[in-house]
Formats: structure tokens, sequence, C-alpha cells
């Protein structure tokens, strides 16, 4: 590997690690590079690609998403969501905290964020749980850790953010968290069955025919939303980016002339706060096509494609390595820092393997949000500590508990492969 790739890289872990604004990280680093190799004559091409890295199409859904989220997030609908699944489930022994789960679930359908997931969710989750007996680290630590959820299961930013780095179809990767996110929610909800039934954790009420009608009638028009995104996407009526058009459209019909239950001074905040948000994001975006272009220029992706080759016997043992990696950086790493800086690099080793894209894509994307929900530095546990008033240790070592079964399903994902690639495969683009 050459001096410039060595700086390169270097210089940006540095940079991060001190805690140096990323974008700023990506793009010293690369002028350092470039300096470094006495090639100061590829400043203008340098700038012209990390200007280009934003005119891409498939990241006007993330504009849509976000704000769509927003606006969902704002408008009283985790409440529907809750009320709809305690009717349901409530009855059965840790039904409380499955009720979580599923809400948590049916959420991140919409909102497309971990930490939005967390906060409606967890906010409202955490007394109802103490009430009914959990322990308080558990009731922050479980909505944490299945929030989650929120970048698996279709609509996600971050797998937006990653197909646009590695030049994966948004689509397919995002149909490609379906599955996984449905079975992540179902392993967290076993585990909160048998923890009820040990503890004898039970809601007094029964099931009621009349309840759920009621609350489903509440409920209906948040729940036709992530069918409508989905079934559009997987049937091919509209790309990603149009969907998420689609999903903001319908977010504001729903929320402000159905629902009317969010005034006009909100909404404008929120639709600023959406552009603050993409305008984060989009920085971030070109400055990693920078980045990405100088690895490339340097050979850094083939000379560790070579290494890992060399080193590395079969695909399962590259995976290996790769999901502990990300687990262990997510634990103190950003998530789209690890996305931006390794997603590039580690890809392309991948394609060497003959490991399909999409595949890769959403074991990374699911590895790396892992994170987020466990200590020290995971988002979704601040969030928590917000809600809850406990510490993140204390939330976090009840987190790892929940996120184990994340990480089941990681390796089952890894050993079935058709659990991730069967819905994009089937698609009709």
């Amino acid at each position: 590997m050459s001096v410039e790739a060595i700086v390169l890289i270097l210089s940006v872990i540095t940079a991060a690690i001190i805690g140096v604004p990323l974008v700023w990280s990506l793009v010293l680093s690369s002028v350092l590079s470039i300096v470094v190799a006495g090639e100061i004559n590829m400043l203008p091409t340098l700038v012209q690609t990390t200007f280009a890295g934003g005119f891409q199409y498939a990241l006007l859904a993330i504009f849509f998403f976000v704000l769509s989220g927003n606006i969902m997030t704002h408008g009283g609908l985790s409440k529907r969501l809750i009320d709809f699944s305690d009717s349901l489930i409530g009855h059965v022994s840790g039904g409380t905290a499955i009720v979580c789960v599923v809400a948590c679930a049916f959420f991140a359908a919409i909102s497309g964020s971990a930490v939005a997931t967390t906060a409606a969710i967890g906010g409202l989750m955490y007394p109802e749980l103490v009430k009914r007996g959990y322990p308080r680290d558990h009731a922050a630590a479980l909505p944490a850790a299945t929030g989650v959820l929120g970048v698996i299961i279709p609509p996600s930013v971050l797998m937006i953010l990653y197909g646009s780095i590695n030049n994966v179809s948004p689509g397919k990767l995002l149909m490609s968290g379906m599955i996984p996110g449905i079975m992540g929610a179902t392993f967290i909800a076993i585990i909160c069955y048998v923890y009820g039934k040990k503890h004898k954790i039970a809601s007094k009420e029964k099931f009621n025919w009349e309840r759920v009608g009621t609350t489903f009638k509440k409920a209906i028009l948040s729940l036709i939303m992530p069918l409508i995104i989905l079934g559009g996407i997987y049937l091919g009526i509209f790309t990603p980016t149009e969907s998420g058009v689609v999903a903001a459209v319908y977010s504001i019909i729903v929320t402000v002339v159905v629902y009317r239950s969010m005034s006009w001074s909100t909404f404008k905040s929120i639709v600023i706060e959406s552009c603050k948000t993409t305008g984060s994001v989009m920085i971030l975006v070109m400055a990693a096509g920078c980045f990405s272009y100088l690895l490339t220029i340097y050979q850094v992706p083939a000379a560790l494609s070579n290494f890992v080759v060399s080193n590395v016997s079969s695909q399962y043992t590259y995976f290996a390595g790769v999901v502990a990696l990300l687990l262990f950086l997510g634990m103190f790493m950003d998530v789209g820092a690890i996305i931006l800086i390794l997603g590039p690099m580690l890809a392309p080793v991948a394609r060497s393997y003959g490991i399909d894209p999409i595949h890769f894509g959403l074991i990374f994307i699911f590895t790396v949000a892992i994170g987020q929900a466990t200590p020290p530095f995971g988002t979704n546990l601040f969030v928590a500590c917000g809600y809850s008033g406990l510490s993140v240790m204390q939330i976090g070592k009840k987190s790892l508990i929940y996120s184990s079964a994340l990480v089941l399903v990681i390796i089952l994902c890894i050993v079935f492969p058709q659990l991730v690639t069967a819905l994009p495969n089937m698609m009709g683009y």
C-alpha cells in the first residue's frame, strides 16, 4: 500500500477519534493525502468529484423519508399503534413488552430511523412497562434495542446512504431488510414472552374483539402507509425516491387533514428540521465521495482484497471478521461514520468473494445498527436515558440481552442468504 493511501486512512481515523466532525475528517484527510503524494493538480478533480457525489437521484429519498417520519412522529401516531398492538397481544404473558416490540416494528416501517423509533415508542411504553412490574433498566433497554429495527425494516435512511456510496440498488436494499427485520422483532418478542412467563408478568385485561376493532379503526391509516410504500417499490409502481414523496404526501394528509393532530407552526418547524438533517447527510455523502474516489485511485480496495483473499479461507470467515469488527466499532463510532469510511473498503472485497452486494449490504447495515443500542456510546441508549433517568451503563447491560437476538438474526442471514435476497430478487426491476 502506498504512503499516500496510509496517510489517507490513518488521518481520517485519527481525526474521527479526536472528535473532528466527520465531514471535515473526510475532506482534510483527502487533501492531506494528495499533498503528501505531491499531486496538487488533482485538487480540481477532487472538487468536481465531491460535488458530483451530491447529484444522485436516489438521495432525494432521504429528505422525503426524514420528513414523513418526523411528521408521523409528532402527529400522535405512536399512541395509536401502541393501543392497537396492546388490544391484540397485551393479555399474554409478557404482553406489555411484546406490545412495545410490535409497536417499534410498526413504527420502524414508517420512520426509517432508530432514534425516532426509540424516542416515539420508548417515551410512551417505559412508564407502562414499569407500572406492569418490569425493572426500570429492562423497561428502558427494550425500546432502545428494538429501536434498531428502525433502520432495518424499510424505509431506511441508512440503506439509501449505503446504496448511494457503494453503487447498490436502493430499492432492492430496502426490500432486503423486511424478512430480517421481522425475524429480529420475533426473536426479541420471544425473549419478552419467556421473561414474562418466568416472572409471572401478565396483564389483567382479557382479549376483547370489540377493543381490537376500535383501536384498528383509529390506527388503520397509519398501518396502511407501510403497505403503500413497500408495495409500490416491490411491484415497480414507483422508485424508492418516488416512494419517499408518496410517504411524505400521505403522512401530511393523514396527520394534518384527517387526524388534525399537528399545527401549522409545528409543521413548519418539522420541515425546517428535516431540511437541516438532509443537508447534513448530503454534505457527508459529498465528502465521502471524495474520500472513496481517492481510495479507488490509490487502489486500497484492491490491496485489501488481495490481502484478505490470501489470508481468509472462505466467505463465512470474511463475514465473521467483518461482523466482529463492526460490532466493536459500533460501540464507539457513529453509524454514519462507519458506513462512509468502511463501506467503500469492505464492499469490494465482499464482491471478490462472490458475495451478493445486497446480501453484504444488509449484513453491514444490520451489524452497524446494533451499535446504536450497545454501550458506551449507543445513540438509542442516550435517548433511553432521557425518558428513564437511568445511566447509559445501567440500560446498556440489559440492552445487550435483547441485542443478542439481533446478532442471532445476522448469523442466520449469513448462513441462509435467501432470507436477505429472496424479496429483492423477485422485484420487478
